[in-house]
């Protein structure tokens, strides 16, 4: 939330700096991100919460600067990916719900 006085953007309008380098703190390998985006993704996690664990449970910021290669094409390349794009279903999830609540009003 963005204090009154100071003529800044609030934490919702903050960024994540831009880096195309693996910062030097991450002592995970390629092959060892790659398995557990894979593993992840069996345990059937959706890929911002695959990014989320990395982040929160195993120190790794950004898969991108790792791999070469985001998330989603980790998962294409090894077909597990799913029919319709993640964001698109939250958008059938949000109008399912809104239409179900809407009926019982």
């Amino acid at each position: 939330m963005p204090h009154r006085s100071r003529h800044k953007h609030g934490r919702s309008a903050s960024t994540r700096p831009v880096s195309k380098v693996t910062p030097s703190w991450v002592q995970y390998t390629q092959e060892e991100v790659e398995q557990l985006v894979i593993e992840l993704a069996k345990r059937g996690f959706s890929q911002s919460m695959i990014g989320v664990i990395l982040r929160d449970q195993y120190g790794i910021p950004s898969v991108k600067p790792i791999l070469g290669k985001s998330i989603s094409e980790v998962l294409q390349e090894h077909e597990l990916a799913s029919q319709i794009p993640e964001d698109l279903m939250n958008l059938i999830r949000r109008a399912v719900r809104i239409r179900k609540h809407l009926e019982e009003r």
